[in-house]
């Protein structure tokens, strides 16, 4: 047929995706840099050959494990604000529901990713095929109906010409930056190996640029009225920040309108953490100056940021009575929240915009001063939360805090859960953009390695440092061996607290007695040491155990010069924790127990939940 071309609808989906562009900073580069595959009876025969005859144009990765080839996919869109994205491809079965996890973690997140796991045929003819689980009620639901909730946007591809209509739209979804998220293709296998005659303009390349919405011209004026009014402003930057490269913009409008900035995990490095403007972390894990500005602030102007319940203490950190708040936010649904004034645009517009509006306009110089006086005593107190101590064993601030040393300002830090997150939050010093990645939107154990190494494949010219609790390390290592194989350089430092150390203080905090977290703590017979550095060592690493800070920064400076992924374990104190700063946690203690410890930590639960503005 004249102006088609005779493809199979995996040759034609693989053939589209290679075909995608984007544009960053004035280069076209391919959106889609590659494809995780774990191949499968599902996926192997039809995707397998057509990614096979693609991949010089578009690469073609295994890993170990469908949860971490999705994890490192989500880390490499998070680690390129989102202008460039991988797809994961697996066979049905557990494959496919391998990745409800990460796809997951992609929703909370609003990353990009694309998932196209293979389905049952669409035929039925050999029903019921090996893995498929079948609904006694409904022929049609699959397992891969477990990714609809995860999803932005799902579809079932059971004829190869719907590709035609579904393709375009999911590519709208992973570019949109309100709508941005997973986007699942549950690929039936034996439509993937049909052919059809597909129009050739469906291949022609594309460009796609970021979307930059202007605000609405009353909205504007509203929330440069709030901000002329007000006496005592913060604004609370989060990753829409950084999606939107407006960190010149945050920066430029903090310094001229003498508002302080505090940041969410996610938008960690927007400002250099060193600035005038820069008071660190806010909410439960953030810096005493922060928090304490939050507490008295007329006006918060949070920018990019969804205001989850650790960036806002459980509705609890706003205590002015005459606050008044405003949410900048690319998306609808998330500039809405908390009763705010709306101000639906991208954030680096929405920042340039917000600044030639309010010429002229500077917060009281007190409130500015006392700002930058809280930053001063609140560096001080990361100073010596950070420095090596003389205690049997270290905390994880002291293990951070030589990282941090060695690390240099052009580093990396992954993490993801447990009670790492807390102290790099409150604790890591960040120079450039880019430098902090912490998955905590789902708090994911076991996304750190896998993350790293996505970071590591966007980012191959700055070193990646995954610091990683033993818990998380133990639930997904993987591919540890997949970063050795590509020749992508980790340096992964473990710290050993032999349990689940945080959620150990957590149980505590509300009056539970150690129970099922730490190993010691936990049904045994025996306890065994657990060798992590024979462990990674197995997979490939150059490892080794040490003891103390004064080991960590020599075993650092080794791996500086190490030609693969290094894995540097050390032991470290469960108990010990930065108390300085942080704030109030909604986790509810039990209205009855015959423990007078919970009594006790329900009397203070109730009491906290006076604090909160609902």
């Amino acid at each position: 047929m004249p102006g088609t071309v005779r493809l199979t609808m995996a040759q034609a989906l693989v053939r589209y995706l290679a075909a995608q562009r984007t544009e960053i900073d004035g280069h076209v580069l391919p959106l889609f840099a590659g494809v995780w595959a774990i191949f499968g009876h599902g996926n192997v025969s039809a995707m397998g050959e057509a990614l096979y005859a693609c991949r010089e144009t578009l690469p073609t990765w295994r890993a170990h494990n469908e949860q971490a080839m999705a994890h490192a996919a989500i880390a490499f869109a998070k680690a390129s604000r989102r202008q460039r994205m991988m797809a994961c491809t697996t066979s049905i079965g557990p494959g496919a529901t391998n990745m409800v996890t990460a796809a997951a973690v992609a929703h909370v997140n609003r990353l990009p990713v694309l998932l196209l796991p293979g389905d049952v045929f669409a035929n039925r003819r050999p029903d019921p095929v090996l893995q498929q689980i079948e609904d006694f009620g409904d022929p049609t639901i699959t397992a891969n109906d477990c990714l609809r909730p995860v999803s932005r946007y799902w579809d079932r591809i059971t004829r190869p010409e719907q590709i035609l209509s579904c393709l375009p739209r999911a590519l709208s979804v992973l570019t949109d930056p309100a709508e941005c998220g997973p986007v699942t293709l549950a690929l039936c296998q034996d439509v993937q190996a049909e052919a059809y005659d597909f129009p050739k303009t469906f291949f022609e390349p594309r460009v796609h640029r970021l979307r930059r919405a202007g605000p609405d011209p009353d909205e504007l004026r509203s929330a440069v009225e709030c901000l002329r009014q007000s006496r005592k402003p913060l604004i609370i930057a989060g990753g829409g920040v950084h999606y939107s490269d407006g960190t010149a913009a945050l920066k430029d409008f903090a310094g001229r309108h003498g508002v302080p900035v505090a940041e969410t995990q996610a938008g960690k490095g927007a400002l250099p953490w060193n600035d005038p403007a820069a008071v660190g972390s806010i909410g439960v894990t953030g810096s005493s100056a922060a928090n304490e500005l939050a507490r008295e602030a007329d006006l918060i102007l949070a920018v990019g940021t969804r205001l989850q319940d650790f960036t806002t203490a459980s509705r609890s950190l706003f205590q002015n009575p005459a606050m008044r708040l405003v949410q900048l936010n690319a998306a609808a649904f998330d500039a809405s929240k908390h009763g705010a004034l709306p101000l639906v645009c991208d954030a680096r517009r929405g920042l340039e915009e917000l600044g030639a509006a309010l010429a002229g306009w500077a917060a009281p110089a007190d409130w500015t001063a006392r700002a930058r006086d809280l930053a001063r005593h609140w560096n001080e107190t990361v100073d010596r939360a950070t420095a090596p101590g003389n205690a049997p064993l270290p905390s994880d601030a002291q293990v951070l805090g030589a990282v941090n040393r060695q690390a240099g300002p052009d580093a990396v830090v992954v993490c993801a859960a447990g009670g790492l997150p807390g102290e790099l939050h409150k604790l890591w010093r960040t120079e450039r953009p880019g430098g902090y990645h912490l998955e905590y939107g789902y708090s994911c154990m076991g996304y750190e390695i896998a993350g790293g190494l996505g970071v590591k494949m966007a980012l191959p010219d700055r070193e990646v440092f995954v610091l990683v609790g033993d818990g998380s390390y133990l639930m997904m290592n993987s591919e540890i061996a997949t970063s050795v194989m590509l020749g992508r350089k980790l340096t992964v430092v473990v710290l050993d607290n032999c349990g689940f150390g945080c959620i150990n203080r957590l149980q505590q905090s509300c009056g539970g007695a150690p129970f099922n977290n730490l190993l010691a703590d936990a049904e045994h017979e025996r306890l065994v040491p657990i060798d992590f550095a024979a462990h990674a060592a197995s997979l490939g690493a150059l490892s080794e155990k040490v003891s103390g800070i004064g080991e960590l920064a020599q075993a650092l400076e080794r791996a500086r010069s190490a030609d693969r992924t290094c894995v540097i374990v050390i032991e470290t104190d469960p108990l010990a924790t930065t108390t300085e700063g942080g704030a109030w946690w909604d986790v509810a203690v039990p209205e009855e127990s015959a423990r007078a410890e919970v009594r006790a930590a329900r009397d203070r639960y109730v009491a906290a939940l006076e604090k909160q503005r609902i």
